[in-house]
């Protein structure tokens, strides 16, 4: 019988000492510089931990506003930006729209959202439950087809619309499709399903993002979930004390120590794991000997 746990789960499950390792960051996270990435095509900063919200805020009730506002507090409160959403994740992008314009978030937040078309027509409609008249990134999601188009999106860059566009994919069988596109296309950004327990994305899209200059978003970085129940009940390994206060961090800052991530977007509806997760942009990263024995140790498990 598979025991299944999410992220909350774990936290609640783990004793004193690791239960407060996931609600606040270590020492040294607090204290030393902020990480940014540079997006290749234009060398503009952009701090290396974002926000998911897939299946995050779907529903646009008082309970889910409340959690929306509280995540946005602590994502720049600890020095984040982004924020990744798209035109069918629910009510995402109503629950997003309320929480940033009446606090006037939006000159600090970078939105990225997506959608399923070149129609001119979701577009607005994400604008508008957005309540912007600009996005920092639109992605074109879930690329299927090798011979997709970017033409439209490129217009909409060229009108001010966007500032950056990009395509996603979380399916290992689309990712041949996604090759194509992103040789063809060139857009700004790639957004791929990438995590310590599933690498295919470091041999075949982290390679060919970095030479059409296309900066990487790593979609699912805890593998939806399966890391946290692999390592239930287990401590940090005494190695990784030095760049991980918790597990979060630990498998944050895998993806991280890979100088083609530009920023992970970990989903939550947590403000303290928000917190948590912002610890990763912080502090040391592993070195190549480490993220192969980070690699070892969840293999073994």
């Amino acid at each position: 019988m598979t025991i299944r746990m999410t992220r909350r789960e774990f936290a609640s499950a783990a004793s004193g000492a690791a239960g407060a390792a996931l609600v606040a960051p270590p020492a040294f996270a607090q204290s030393t510089a902020l990480i940014t990435r540079a997006i290749p095509t234009s060398g503009e900063r952009l701090p290396v931990v974002g926000l998911g919200t897939a299946q995050v805020f779907d529903d646009a009730d008082a309970a889910t506003r409340q959690k929306a506002t509280a995540v946005l507090q602590a994502l720049i409160a600890n020095g984040g930006r982004l924020i990744d959403t798209a035109s069918v994740y629910g009510d995402a992008e109503v629950v997003l729209g309320e929480a940033i314009a009446p606090a006037h978030l939006r000159e600090k937040i970078f939105i990225a959202t997506k959608l399923e078309s070149s129609d001119a027509a979701e577009l607005k409609r994400s604008l508008a439950r957005l309540k912007t008249e600009k996005l920092d990134l639109l992605q074109f999601h879930n690329v299927r087809d090798p011979r997709q188009s970017l033409a439209q999106f490129k217009e909409w860059k060229a009108q001010g619309v966007t500032r950056y566009i990009g395509i996603t994919s979380t399916r290992h069988a689309d990712f041949a499709a996604v090759e194509a596109v992103l040789a063809r296309e060139k857009p700004d950004f790639v957004q791929i399903d990438y995590s310590l327990d599933d690498r295919e994305a470091e041999k075949r899209i982290l390679p060919l993002a970095a030479e059409v200059k296309a900066g990487v978003l790593t979609a699912l970085p805890f593998g939806r979930a399966r890391l946290f129940r692999a390592v239930h009940g287990k401590d940090i390994p005494d190695w990784a004390r030095g760049f991980a206060g918790s597990w979060a961090q630990f498998f944050l800052k895998y993806l991280l120590a890979d100088p083609r991530v530009t920023a992970v977007i970990p989903g939550t509806a947590d403000a303290a794991h928000m917190t948590d997760n912002l610890g990763a942009m912080r502090g040391l990263l592993p070195n190549p000997d480490q993220r192969a024995q980070m690699v070892a140790f969840i293999e073994a498990l």
